[in-house]
């Protein structure tokens, strides 16, 4: 075919492969997965396990199972025959300029760049806002393959130090250096095996940070992690000479986390069992010898300090009130019943952050930003003018500056970084997005449709103008649905491939999240978590009743929790949708809690030890125990070989039953990535090599012609 005869909507990648599409692809064998005779017995019921062997990824087997998979799911996304050519229109897309909103440390404004396909961002810094650009730190020197990437960095007051931490191959365990910012010459050793930790400095001494011991038998990336402990690091010393602050074998399955007020007089240490609900603790260490004082010695609500004038405290919390307040107290009495409401819940969910001297507070108003500048006293000053509907992020800086930026962006609104001039709450353009992208061309929109129980479920629609609703549009329906977490519009650079050729994207925010606050957090919890299930399949019904799509054109998308749902949605209703994506996903409920620190997801799952009924419950929607033997929907799970968070065995064990037990025709494939971990760190060819296998998969197995 001639390029001449092409559609140059998109050049080469939206010619037209009708001849293409009639090709079969010549499959590989599924590997023989042996099975094992291993069965755990949970309140007089005996469950099977034949995978189990697949949990240890240092064995040999392990290893060479991934190695045939991988092969198999190779040659079959290798003989799609736009590939290549969808490749490299993605890399073109994704080749410009990306910034991050710049942040001041001493003299000088630090920034993160990438020029377009590197690796990883690089550092930068200038004196002023005007000073020449210079590299401070280029992750992508860390390692040859630029899997290795810089995970954070902290400053001590006057900018003079910083600490920084790697994580190599994408591992949660993390490396930490600390350099003088003069001249980037390293000060005394590099600390090893930190893992879930802030780093706190105290003046120019030494800094905070918390870790485990690391697992000393068997696998270390899968190994059960549980005493999370914070240390005090003084420089110059060996890091096995650190003082042990808080936690340990007294406080156990614990994440613990602390941070200083930015007068450095207060030491604020948070101790969690699970991601919702925390302990809170400060010192005061303007006093020699002054004890960690408990302020709240319960884990039923979520509370952070914002910062301090003098002894008084700002603290945002959700006890009594789901959506979020802000509260004040002496820290000479700093426990509930001192507590004043500066800033008040509303019916909007409410995050904050602090800086020249004012609080803004950062509403969710049906899951898109609403922002709101008050001063310290709680007096509202004004409301922050957002160029239009989507998520504000930043905001957050120094006391003592007058100037602060943030990010926003939705769907179809690139990111851009504006400043903002606290005193007049007036917002200036500082750096907009360079993909090559016209929002004119494109609309978001949001629906509310209704669940099984009649719950309204907000969605949000993104298409190109002109798409004629047809019911034949390519759709990728996303969600997450856990944790508290919320899923609010972001812009994404490999969604114009879908939009571009017809496609639509869809996100529903669905129970479990935290768009309305803890209320709607704990509907999709537990003995609840079905709710967040039938919150999805309404919203592929939506789509398809009102001809956005059809089963036969959508596929279903999540990672991590959202791995779950999609694990869920394949074995509850594989006949909703063509295509489904379970990425790094928690898959099997009845033993996630045995490995890493897994055990402090239990606030949503629940575990099977809990009791018979919450056994019960889990083990009839655990993906990988639900499965059986039936047709099931063209699926290609994904997951990676370094994820020391959700462990590749979920997805191992997961996509080795569902090949045993597919009687359709269509293709059970599990995508390895190798030197990665649950997601952060990638290196950009990782991540347009990952979308680029996704997209032809979905496209191919949809039938869609190019």
């Amino acid at each position: 075919m001639k390029l001449t005869t092409c559609l140059f909507a998109f050049a080469v990648l939206f010619c037209s492969y009708t001849h293409a599409q009639q090709m079969t692809i010549k499959t590989l064998p599924y590997p023989q997965t042996k099975k094992v005779d291993t069965v755990d017995t949970y309140f007089d019921t005996k469950v099977p396990d034949p995978y189990r062997w697949l949990e240890n990824d240092q064995a040999v087997d392990t290893k060479e199972w991934v190695t045939a998979e991988n092969k198999v799911t190779q040659n079959y996304l290798g003989q799609i025959p736009y590939r290549e050519e969808m490749r490299k229109q993605l890399e073109t897309l994704w080749n410009y300029e990306k910034y991050s909103a710049p942040f001041k440390e001493g003299k000088y404004t630090y920034f993160y760049k990438n020029d377009g396909l590197q690796s990883q961002s690089v550092l930068y810094r200038q004196v002023g806002d005007t000073g020449t650009p210079e590299i401070f730190l280029d992750p992508n020197k860390f390692s040859a393959d630029g899997t290795t990437s810089l995970q954070g960095i902290d400053f001590t007051k006057d900018g003079d130090l910083a600490a920084y931490q790697i994580s190599e191959g994408g591992s949660d365990w993390r490396k930490v250096i600390v350099i003088k910012t003069a001249d980037n010459s390293i000060v005394g050793d590099t600390l090893t095996d930190i893992k879930f930790s802030g780093l706190a400095w105290k003046g120019t001494d030494g800094f905070y940070y918390s870790s485990y011991d690391k697992p000393k038998a068997g696998s270390q990336l899968s190994g059960l992690t549980q005493y999370h402990k914070l240390y005090y690091h003084k420089l110059g010393t060996p890091q096995s000479t650190d003082k042990l602050i808080f936690g340990g074998d007294k406080t156990p399955r614990r994440y613990i986390g602390a941070y200083l007020t930015e007068d450095e007089r207060f030491l604020v240490i948070t101790a969690a069992t699970s991601t919702t609900g925390n302990e809170l603790y400060i010192q005061d260490l303007s006093k020699p010898g002054s004890g960690i004082i408990n302020v709240i010695d319960n884990f039923d609500n979520q509370h952070s300090i914002l910062g301090n004038v003098g002894s008084k405290l700002y603290i945002l919390t959700n006890i009594y009130s789901p959506n979020f307040k802000i509260v004040t107290v002496d820290a000479a009495n700093p426990t509930v019943t001192h507590w004043q409401n500066l800033i008040p819940e509303t019916k909007n969910v409410l995050s904050a952050t602090t800086g020249g001297g004012k609080i803004f507070a950062e509403y969710l108003k049906d899951a898109t930003s609403f922002v709101q500048q008050y001063d310290m006293n709680g007096k509202l000053e004004r409301t922050i003018n957002l160029p239009s509907v989507g998520t504000a992020s930043g905001f957050g800086t120094k006391k003592a500056e007058k100037e602060t930026y943030y990010t926003f962006t939705s769907y179809v609104y690139p990111p851009t970084i504006f400043k903002l001039d606290i005193a007049t709450g007036k917002s200036t353009l500082y750096k907009k997005s360079g993909v090559k992208f016209d929002p004119e061309q494109y609309e978001s929109k949001q629906v509310f449709y209704t669940s099984k129980d009649k719950t309204k479920i907000p969605m949000i629609i993104t298409y190109k103008k002109g798409t004629i609703l047809n019911g034949q549009n390519p759709t990728l329906l996303y969600a997450y649905g856990g944790f508290g977490i919320s899923l609010t519009p972001a812009f994404s650079t490999s969604n114009i491939i879908l939009m571009e050729h017809g496609g639509i994207y869809a996100v529903p925010n669905l129970r479990g999240g935290g768009e309305y606050g803890e209320t709607w957090h704990r509907k999709g919890i537990k003995m609840k978590k079905q709710n967040v299930f039938d919150d999805f399949i309404a919203a592929a019904e939506y789509l398809i009743k009102n001809k956005y799509t059809s089963k036969e054109h959508l596929a279903v998308s999540g990672g991590s929790n959202g791995g779950l749902l999609i694990g869920a949605m394949i074995t509850q209703r594989p006949d909703l949708f063509k295509v489904a994506f379970p990425a790094v996903g928690v898959l099997d409920m009845l033993r996630y809690n045995k490995f890493t620190a897994g055990a402090g997801w239990s606030y949503d799952y629940g575990t099977a030890e809990d009791s018979k009924e919450m056994f019960e419950y889990l083990y009839n929607y655990s993906p990988y125990h639900a499965l059986k033997p039936q047709q099931y929907p063209a699926t290609m799970v994904t997951t990676a070989d370094h994820d020391d968070r959700v462990v590749p065995a979920h997805s191992f064990k997961f996509a080795a039953r569902l090949q045993e037990y597919q009687k359709g025709t269509a293709p059970v494939l599990i995508r390895i990535e190798t030197k990665a971990g649950h997601g952060a760190g990638q290196s950009t060819a990782q991540v347009i090599s990952g979308q680029v296998d996704k997209w032809a998969f979905m496209f191919w197995n949809m039938g869609v012609k190019w």
